[in-house]
């Protein structure tokens, strides 16, 4: 990677005015940190892409196969044949322009083509020639062009620079989900054997170990296993999570990220340590070991297969329901497709029913799932925790709404309900920077990767904006979020343009604050680092 510029740099670069030639004649431009590397030849045939083959970005020639326009005119006719919502997408558009400045990369790049109304237009310009009357007899008069080698090139370039984070779709009268049409793209072009390392390599992990980081079932065992050392050094109390066992309630699902990355492997030890607590009757499993699913970014077909282990593990383990992790497109396949991909639930799942409140989680009756944070908030609305928030009094912290628990599936409310009982010092970003209107971390849909942190950093930018505001104005020194990508995405975008702040998924922040039975003094949280403010004693904890 390249040596980034500053701050200051990296905004004057930015363009301020747009190409004086109409958007048809404007060529993609190919340079270091614009692209992401090309995706594996062997990895895309190990998982059965017929066009594989190499190739590099800044080359002329990407070396497609022969008969590449039939190829594509077939692909986006099967996706036209099987996915409605498409069509209706491709026709419905006025270009109205309310979801233009709504994208966090148009924001950050000031690029036209990443308005989402345009980024959809260059695969509209397409469909219209191939597959409307109009588009075939006026061609550019209505908005219709000739499929060539420069717009799949355009293709590959933008609808990389969109992390499906559904904003614009929020704002669109139409309702037109420019996710769903990035995704089908992107299937489009992995037809060529065009796709990008990060999220391939991640795939096929997921496809070969049934997680993204390809951690094989012993070395996943082992890692807990250090995290269990942590929290008995933290607590004097000692964790041993059940693992593919049989014949327990719940199977806990989180995304792998959660084992393996800082700072994600706090945001486990506070499941553990919550699960431990409450007694919860659940296993792990090293099978199901990933809740996330990369797949969702590239191919509906590879979302599907790679969701599949959950309802199969569960079956095969014969739990009554599902509690889930942390994670952000995790929860939008759950919500918005699950039920699509690899329903109905086995029949020995049932609609899930907290074994501590006795609370049925009547929105999870067609998925049998749970969100951690529903649970959570459920305990501490019970009573059911023994919570000491000062623990956390050195923390002002703010909440980033991941894009796809918040736009996805409404979890709005509860995060904040469990923030406002572990933390005493809780301040929200600005009003359309939140909720709904949250703002994505520049890195999703499988845009994490490091040569494109140029771009990441300017599609970040929007976010790290409003958090700079609160920690200028509010002194906020710390940021959760839950969302295994965004763990992943946010510190090197906090540190770039709000250095200061902290980032954390919300039960490292519950696991500071729980009083478990029996633990020792607490002098550390879970990252060991001393506590501003530590237990005296087991007796003042116990009574607090």
């Amino acid at each position: 990677m390249a040596k980034m510029p500053t701050p200051e740099e990296l905004l004057a670069a930015t363009p301020t005015s747009f190409p004086k030639e109409g958007w048809m004649d404007t060529k993609p431009d190919f340079h270091p940190g614009s692209f992401c590397y090309p995706a594996k030849t062997e990895i895309l045939k190990g998982l059965g892409f017929e066009n594989a083959h190499d190739w590099a970005p800044d080359n002329e020639d990407w070396e497609l196969p022969e008969n590449w326009e039939q190829i594509l005119h077939n692909s986006l006719q099967d996706a036209l044949n099987k996915h409605r919502s498409l069509k209706v997408f491709m026709d419905c558009c006025v270009r109205c322009g309310a979801c233009a400045d709504k994208c966090h990369f148009f924001l950050g790049t000031n690029d036209p083509k990443n308005m989402p109304v345009l980024r959809a237009e260059l695969l509209r310009s397409v469909y219209r020639k191939d597959f409307t009357t109009a588009g075939r007899l006026l061609g550019k008069f209505a908005g219709a062009r000739k499929l060539d080698k420069d717009v799949i090139k355009e293709w590959f370039i933008y609808f990389y620079q969109c992390t499906e984070c559904r904003r614009c779709s929020l704002f669109c009268p139409y309702g037109i989900d420019t996710a769903e049409i990035t995704v089908i793209v992107r299937q489009m072009l992995l037809d060529l054997g065009l796709g990008i390392h990060w999220i391939m390599n991640s795939v096929n992990d997921c496809n070969r170990t049934g997680n993204h980081l390809g951690v094989q079932p012993h070395s996943m065992r082992e890692i807990v296993e250090f995290l269990c050392d942590d929290i008995e050094t933290i607590t004097g109390i000692r964790v041993d999570p059940p693992w593919n066992e049989k014949g327990h309630e719940v199977i806990f699902i989180t995304p792998s990220g959660d084992y393996f990355a800082d700072p994600g492997i706090y945001t486990f030890m506070g499941y553990l340590m919550l699960f431990h607590e409450i007694g919860l009757d659940y296993t792990l499993s090293t099978y199901a070991s990933e809740g996330g699913n990369f797949g969702s970014f590239v191919s509906f077909d590879v979302a599907k297969k790679l969701n599949a282990k959950m309802y199969a593990e569960a079956e095969r383990l014969g739990v009554k329901w599902i509690l889930g992790g942390e994670c952000g497109h995790m929860w939008r396949v759950v919500n918005q497709y699950m039920a699509t991909y690899n329903g109905p639930t086995p029949p020995n799942m049932e609609v899930p029913v907290s074994p501590i409140t006795g609370t049925v989680f009547k929105n999870a009756a067609a998925t049998k799932m749970v969100h951690i944070a529903e649970f959570t908030a459920d305990l501490i609305k019970h009573n059911k925790l023994n919570l000491r928030p000062e623990r956390n009094n050195h923390i002002i912290t703010t909440w980033h709404d991941s894009c796809n628990p918040a736009r996805a599936m409404g979890l709005l409310e509860e995060p904040r309900y469990i923030l406002k009982h572990v933390c005493n010092n809780f301040v929200e970003m600005p009003e359309h920077t939140i909720r709904e209107e949250t703002f994505c971390c520049g890195s999703g849909s499988g845009l994490n990767a490091e040569e494109i942190m140029d771009q990441r950093l300017r599609g970040g930018f929007p976010r790290a904006n409003a958090l700079r505001y609160v920690h200028d104005t509010r002194g906020v020194n710390w940021m959760g979020c839950v969302c295994a990508l965004d763990r992943a995405a946010l510190p090197p975008l906090v540190d770039y343009w709000v250095p200061g702040v902290t980032v954390s998924g919300l039960h490292e922040l519950v696991a500071n604050a729980l009083v478990m039975k029996g633990e020792i003094p607490r002098t550390m949280d879970l990252r060991q680092e001393d506590l501003p403010f530590p237990d005296e004693d087991p007796a003042a904890s116990e009574e607090a």
